[in-house]
């Protein structure tokens, strides 16, 4: 009885040392990725959440979508623990906030440019063979500052044409294109520039809203064409965390899968499915980019929604970044190879 004792209590001892050792034991890793996992998807409102629209519409409960204020997206991806798995922003912004590829890499890019010319006055339609027309006029550039901005001097500089940033009240060059600060609101046929330059839905609802004026816009020009690339530029780009892109194959391939389908599901779905899809998951008390009065189906193909995966644009993004850097050095910033993922 002594020995049958003794030999209970020696087992019981290491019952409690095996479960005192489980527990003191440090994760040292994340659980895998399970089959109910829920990837968040972020993007900010107008032109990039069109991207998003056939994949919402899918209804894969593996992904929550959010559509949120443009002005905020880069508080998504970065931090010491951001929140977006996957993330559409723009190109600039990516390469600054992400570029080193240490947390984020770029999956592809999904719109490729939304810029137009207007005009109110007997100007010719811009094209390649005449856009030198433009020195010594003025162009109204709607954030002038930002990527509208830059791009058009990056088409303008792959065109050798001089420009100048003039305020509204200073002179004109006559040996330069005068590019002049405008906010949208603003843009009229009596503004006092021979084009404006505009992204959708404005230039439309420009087009729209001046039709039985003395004199109407119309649309002079497609800045993706001037570009001189028939894909546009790369605009608006989607990432996603590392950690997502080693453990959430099938995630990742769902997603990428659905941005595929994008341009030709867009090219035939009505307006007010889109808003629905939009309304659905953006930011409550978010004012909309799109709406009934502005989203038409040309708005919709003017937007240039259409997926590249990284590893077939990565020579044309790295382009286009050193040609933002020439323009203006804190526009944007080169990348690490590390920030392509490469499937």
């Amino acid at each position: 009885m002594k020995q049958v004792s003794s030999k209970l209590a020696g087992l019981t001892l290491a019952a409690v040392s095996l479960f005192a050792f489980a527990a003191c034991k440090p994760e040292t890793e994340e659980p895998p990725q399970g089959d109910d996992t829920v990837y968040t998807v972020v993007a900010p409102d107008g032109a990039p959440a069109l991207a998003l629209v056939n994949a919402i519409e899918g209804g894969d409960e593996m992904f929550d979508f959010s559509v949120v204020d443009s002005s905020t997206i880069q508080t998504y991806v970065t931090g010491e623990d951001p929140s977006a798995d996957f993330c559409i922003l723009p190109i600039n912004a990516a390469s600054k906030l992400i570029g080193t590829g240490e947390v984020y890499q770029m999956v592809g890019t999904v719109t490729n440019g939304n810029l137009y010319f207007l005009s109110a006055e007997q100007n010719d339609d811009l094209t390649a063979g005449n856009l030198s027309t433009l020195i010594g006029k003025s162009v109204g550039v709607v954030q002038l500052t930002n990527v509208p901005g830059l791009t058009l001097q990056v088409v303008l500089n792959k065109y050798d044409i001089p420009y100048s940033i003039v305020g509204n009240d200073e002179e004109k060059k006559e040996d330069a294109v005068n590019l002049i600060a405008f906010d949208a609101a603003n843009v009229t046929p009596a503004g006092g520039c021979d084009y404006y330059l505009c992204p959708e839905p404005a230039a439309s609802t420009k087009v729209k809203g001046t039709a039985s004026a003395a004199k109407p816009f119309r649309i002079a020009g497609d800045l993706q064409a001037l570009y001189g690339d028939e894909n546009g530029y790369p605009q608006a780009v989607l990432v996603a965390k590392r950690t997502v892109l080693e453990s959430g194959t099938e995630a990742v391939e769902t997603l990428v899968s659905y941005l595929e389908e994008s341009e030709s599901y867009l090219a035939s779905v009505q307006p007010e499915t889109v808003l629905t899809a939009l309304d659905g998951v953006r930011t409550e008390g978010l004012a909309a980019s799109f709406n009934a009065n502005n989203l038409t189906n040309t708005v919709i193909a003017n937007c240039s929604v259409r997926f590249t995966a990284a590893s077939a644009c990565k020579d044309t993004v790295n382009a286009f970044l050193e040609e933002l850097i020439a323009v203006n050095a804190t526009a944007a910033s080169a990348v690490s190879d590390d920030f392509y993922y490469i499937a």
